[in-house]
């Protein structure tokens, strides 16, 4: 486990943040001042509570329920049946970084002091956190409207020591046997508290923020094998020169553009199109790679734009606001975040689709400018990479159902109080496959260009210094080289590994400097 901490103050936390804590293991503290702004505004609940006019979420039921007054001695049962209700996830359990990421994120926003919630509430999220107890969290149960109630709602059940929880051993178990086990005691919700531990967009957000993180790397690596390729294919590296991209300044384009003129720099094997067939240009997947990687790079940037802005915001309804007034708002509505997890989904489909075009591309001998059929040993007693590319090919065409958008849905709920909602949480989870589909995508692509740029060196064409390290890590990493057929999966897999851990990124920087 890592021992970096991250302290929680009252002004929201980084994507970096979220990532240690959800995927590293970090600790997790309150900061003085969230202590004190978190006390501060639970005075101002405790104000409302006692006053006899009734207030949304302090004094009333919830959602279309809201217009009954809850007596006083009813209060602390109306916190824990929100809770016991909500909890109504269903489906197969969701994985422990993204709740780790859930529960760390509603934390923030219980630290910035407009919720209500006692501190003593949020430092048991935090203990929680820190011995690294995982509420069960189910797949099903979030509409992305009020925020992510299901799933929040397992999380808070883990706080009142009920429901299950998985322990830092991965054994699941009573949550309250686990919360004993580590000293917790299991909290008692008074007013306001068991809605504020519900309402937020906290899991699309922390499934957000973990894609860009994967996707950032997935996009560098997508340079160097778009690059690879077309050092395979002998296309020319002309079409990357900085001039080129500089007037149709799409910030990204450029990047990708020197990502691939870097990796390719003192190649022997570019700018051959005379050598074998007569060729003007080369084909849109190998010589539009920076238009589309670059694109995707761009959205990639607005997305993280979003995830800044809701990882600096306190979502909750109502709010405590600094001048003593809570009032009801709908900023826990998940539209912001739904639709940047939609549109990453496409951009997503898009880059595996051009990677596998290129991996077709190399497969196929009346387009590979000489390479072997399949880039077989002996082609007809061997098939080669034909199957693989088939892999490809049915990852890709999922792809491309999963970029159709869920935010564009809507289902009314709540008696039709909750009447259009962000279907962000369907989002996030879609993109999670996705991303995981577009590494694989990228590991065969990578798998078929290494093998391609073997054979055209041994026909005695020097690939560049960049290609010949990725290749030589690539090896050293369990997928090998060309030869006759063989069990190809744990090649796949070793490729797999290799890219989604950013290992070819950090096999060729050492050469090129770092990539973008």
């Amino acid at each position: 486990m890592d021992m970096h901490t991250v302290v929680v103050g009252t002004s929201g936390i980084t994507a970096e943040d979220v990532v240690a804590v959800a995927r590293h293991g970090a600790r997790v503290e309150l900061s003085a001042a969230a202590v004190d702004a978190l006390a501060a505004a639970r005075l101002i609940v405790d104000a409302l509570a006692a006053k006899p006019e009734p207030v949304y979420g302090v004094s009333t039921g919830f959602g279309a329920l809201a217009s009954r007054h809850i007596s006083h001695e009813l209060r602390a049962q109306l916190q824990r049946n929100i809770v016991r209700s909500h909890a109504a996830g269903m489906g197969p359990r969701v994985e422990r970084e993204v709740v780790r990421a859930l529960m760390f994120l509603r934390l923030k926003t219980v630290a910035s002091g407009h919720t209500g919630v006692r501190p003593e509430v949020a430092q048991t999220m935090a203990d929680l956190l820190n011995a690294g107890i995982t509420p069960v969290v189910h797949e099903y149960g979030s509409l992305g409207c009020s925020g992510d109630l299901a799933p929040l709602s397992h999380c808070a059940l883990t706080l009142m020591g009920e429901g299950d929880a998985e322990g830092p051993d991965g054994t699941v178990r009573p949550a309250g046997e686990l919360l004993a086990a580590h000293g917790i005691a299991p909290v008692e919700l008074a007013e306001k508290e068991g809605l504020a531990l519900l309402n937020g967009t906290d899991g699309m957000l922390g499934m957000l923020v973990m894609a860009l993180a994967d996707l950032k790397n997935l996009y560098t690596s997508a340079d160097i094998t778009a690059a690879l390729s077309l050092e395979a294919l002998l296309g020319t590296d002309k079409v990357l020169a900085p001039e080129l991209h500089a007037i149709r300044p799409h910030p990204g384009q450029g990047v990708s553009a020197d990502n691939m003129l870097r990796v390719l720099a003192g190649s022997g094997l570019t700018g051959h199109h005379q050598d074998d067939a007569p060729r003007v240009q080369d084909a849109y997947s190998v010589r539009c790679a920076p238009q589309v990687n670059g694109a995707g790079r761009d959205t990639l940037d607005y997305a993280a734009v979003v995830a800044g802005r809701e990882l600096a915001s306190s979502v909750d309804n109502p709010v405590v606001l600094p001048d003593g007034r809570v009032e009801s708002n709908g900023n826990f509505h998940g539209a912001p975040v739904a639709y940047v997890l939609d549109f990453l989904a496409i951009v997503a489909a898009d880059l595996g689709s051009i990677c596998e075009r290129r991996t077709d591309r190399l497969l196929d001998k009346n387009r590979s400018h000489g390479l072997p059929p399949f880039l077989a040993d002996d082609a007809g007693v061997d098939s080669g990479l034909m199957i693989a590319q088939y892999t490809q090919a049915a990852l890709v065409s999922e792809m491309k159902r999963l970029a159709v958008p869920a935010s564009a849905d809507s289902i009314p709920s709540s008696a039709m109080q909750e009447d259009h909602v962000s279907m962000g949480w369907s989002a996030a989870r879609k993109l999670r496959t996705a991303v995981d589909n577009l590494a694989r995508i990228v590991a065969v692509e990578l798998y078929a260009a290494t093998r391609a740029v073997e054979l055209r060196a041994a026909e005695g064409l020097v690939p560049a210094p960049a290609s010949q390290a990725a290749v030589a890590a690539l090896r050293a990493a369990g997928a090998e080289g060309p030869g006759p057929d063989r069990f190809l999966a744990p090649d796949l897999a070793a490729a797999d590994t290799f890219v989604r851990e950013g290992r070819l990124v950090a096999a060729v920087e050492p050469v090129t400097g770092p990539l973008a």
